[in-house]
C-alpha cells in the first residue's frame, strides 16, 4: 500500500475515478514476469528526515549539483509543519534551506527543485501564495525565498501544481497545474523570466484531450515541443502521451486504454532518446493490474515494455516515469512490491526489456519511493522514499555500483 499521507494527497488532487483505481493497483498480488537477480550494487541511506523542525515525507526525486551535493522537497516538516527544500551534502550532513509557512510563501512542495548555473533552485507548491491555490517559488544559495508566481485557480489560470518545472535557455519556467483552467482539468503554463505567467493550454478532457496533468514534468525538444502525460482524458478516459506545439497545438500521441493489455492513469516525466522514441510509466493495469512500461514512437504507436507482476520478485504500481541511459537502459522505483515487505523497489529495465531489481525496501531504509530516480553519468542512483527509515519521516538514499 502507499503511505497515509500520500493516500490523502492523491485524494486531494484527483477527484476522479482514479483514487478508487489506486486503491486498487497497490494491492500486491504474486505474478511472474521477466526479471533477474539484482546486480552487485552498494545501497546508502545518505540521510533520514527527523520530523519536524526538520522535513517529513519527501515524495520527489532530487538533483545533484557539481561538487555532489543534493537538493529536494519535503511535502510536510519544517519549522511550521508545511514543508522544506532541503541540501544534503556530501558527508550526509542536512540543511534546511527554507521552511514553508502556509501564507504567501506556499506550502505543501509535492515536486522536487531544479537548479540553475548560479546554483539557484526552482520549485512549486501544491498550496499557499497570496490565493491558496499553490505557487511557483525560487530559492538562492542563501536560502532566501522569492514568490515568483501565485496561482489564481478559477477558469483563467490553473491551480495546485503537483509536479515539477522545466526551464529553458532563456530562463522561462514551464510547467502543469493538476486543476482549474478552463474546464477545471488542469493546465499548462509558461513563466517568463520577468514574472509573467501564460497558460499555453488547458485542457478539456474528453476522447480528444487530456485530463489532470498531476504528478508530472514536462519535456522539451530542440524544437521547443512540450511532452507531458495527463492522468485522465484520451479515448479511453485513462490517460494520455501528448505534445504541445510552440503555438499551443495539442496532439495526443497515445491514449491509453486500461485493462490487460494497456496501462491506466500514466503519471511522473517522459523520457525520450536520440530517435524521438517516449518512454514513461502508467501506475494502473497491464497484466498484472500493477502498472506498466511502455515506450511510444514518434509516430504515436504504442509498445508495453514490462508489466508489474508485484511479489518478491517484482516491483508494483509505479509512480514516477524513468530515466534513460546512453545505452537505452531504463531506471526507476516502484511504490510498492519487492520483497518480503512489499515497500517498494529501484529498478534497472534493459534493452531486451529484462528487469532487475536493484533494491526492495524493508522499512529501516526507507519505504514507498514516489519521486523518481536521478541518475548520474558514473551510473549512481539517487532518489527519496516518501517514509520509513530511522524515524518514519523517510530518507535520501544512493545506489552505487
Amino acid at each position: 500500500m502507499v503511505s497515509n499521507a500520500l493516500q490523502q494527497l492523491i485524494s486531494k488532487i484527483r477527484p476522479t475515478a482514479a483514487t478508487a483505481a489506486l486503491m486498487l493497483v497497490v494491492v500486491l498480488v504474486l505474478g511472474a514476469g521477466t526479471t533477474q537477480s539484482a546486480q552487485a550494487q552498494t545501497f546508502t541511506v545518505l540521510y533520514d528526515f527527523t520530523g519536524s523542525p526538520d522535513g517529513e515525507y519527501s515524495y520527489a526525486a532530487v538533483v545533484r549539483d557539481t561538487a555532489g551535493n543534493l537538493y529536494g522537497t519535503t511535502y510536510e516538516g519544517g519549522a511550521s509543519g508545511y514543508g522544506t527544500v532541503f541540501k544534503v551534502d556530501t558527508s550526509g550532513t542536512e540543511t534546511v534551506l527554507h521552511s514553508f509557512s502556509a501564507g504567501t510563501d506556499g506550502s505543501y512542495p509535492f515536486a522536487g527543485v531544479i537548479q540553475d548555473k548560479a546554483g539557484n533552485l526552482y520549485g512549486t507548491t501544491y498550496e499557499g501564495g497570496s490565493s491558496g491555490y499553490g505557487t511557483v517559488f525560487k530559492v538562492d544559495t542563501s536560502g532566501t525565498e522569492t514568490i515568483l508566481y501565485t496561482f489564481a485557480g478559477g477558469t483563467t489560470d490553473g491551480c495546485n501544481p503537483a509536479g515539477g518545472l522545466l526551464r529553458d535557455k532563456a530562463g522561462n519556467l514551464y510547467g502543469t497545474a493538476g486543476a482549474c483552467g478552463a474546464s477545471g482539468v488542469g493546465a499548462v503554463f509558461k513563466l517568463s523570466k520577468k514574472g509573467k505567467e501564460t497558460v499555453l493550454h488547458s485542457f478539456a478532457g474528453g476522447s480528444s484531450d487530456g485530463a489532470y496533468p498531476a504528478f508530472t514534468t514536462l519535456l522539451m525538444d530542440k524544437k521547443g515541443k512540450l511532452y507531458g502525460v495527463t492522468e485522465d482524458g484520451g479515448t479511453g478516459g485513462v490517460g494520455t502521451v501528448y505534445v504541445l506545439s510552440p503555438r499551443g497545438t495539442v496532439t495526443l500521441l497515445h491514449s491509453f486504454i486500461g485493462g490487460t493489455t494497456d496501462g491506466c492513469y500514466p503519471l511522473g516525466s517522459p523520457a525520450m532518446d536520440k530517435n524521438g522514441t517516449l518512454y514513461g510509466t502508467a501506475e494502473g493495469c497491464g497484466s498484472g493490474s500493477l502498472g506498466i512500461v511502455w515506450k511510444v514512437s514518434k509516430k504515436g504507436t504504442e509498445t508495453v515494455l514490462h508489466n508489474f507482476a508485484g511479489g518478491s520478485s517484482d516491483g508494483a504500481s509505479p509512480l514516477a516515469g524513468v530515466v534513460l541511459d546512453t545505452k537505452g537502459n531504463l531506471y526507476g522505483d516502484t511504490d510498492a512490491g519487492g520483497g518480503t515487505s512489499g515497500l517498494g523497489t529501484v529498478y534497472e529495465l534493459n534493452k531486451k526489456n529484462t528487469l532487475t531489481l536493484l533494491h526492495s525496501f524493508a522499512g529501516s531504509d526507507g519505504s514507498y519511493p514516489f519521486g523518481g530516480v536521478l541518475r548520474t553519468s558514473k551510473g549512481n542512483l539517487y532518489g527519496t522514499t516518501g517514509s520509513g527509515g530511522t524515524y518514519s519521516y523517510g530518507t535520501v538514499w544512493q545506489l552505487t555500483k
